[in-house]
């Protein structure tokens, strides 16, 4: 089985890549999240996240050495909000969506040895 991250390849000569080869198993990833896809939207979803990846590497493939680097563009600064308190959802109601709880909290299954 793939990683939920896809099986990557490079193939090239001194570490050149030539070619990127993705394949992303979004039949683990959906049961990961616990979403149900038919065949058909696995299939579909794969060819998506395959084109977006297609044109990742695309991206890469332009000149940015003139460019200043960015990390934002709208110009704003510290747009934030005070905390506040709202009305939530009772334990009740939270845990009555879950397949399995215990002592009022979420069950799952281990995912570490010890």
């Amino acid at each position: 089985m793939a990683s939920p991250r896809g099986n990557c390849e490079t193939l090239g000569y001194f570490g050149i890549i030539t070619k990127l080869i993705m394949k992303i198993d979004v039949g683990h990833v959906a049961k990961l999240a616990n979403i149900s896809l038919s065949k058909g939207e696995q299939f579909k979803f794969e060819k998506q996240l395959s084109e977006i990846l297609s044109y990742v590497e695309k991206l890469k493939e332009v000149n940015t050495k003139n460019v200043e680097t960015t990390s934002q563009v709208t110009g704003l600064e510290n747009v934030t909000r005070e905390d506040e308190t709202k009305p939530s959802l009772s334990q009740e109601e939270v845990l009555s969506n879950s397949k399995s709880t215990h002592n009022g909290l979420f069950k799952v299954k281990a995912i570490l040895d010890q």
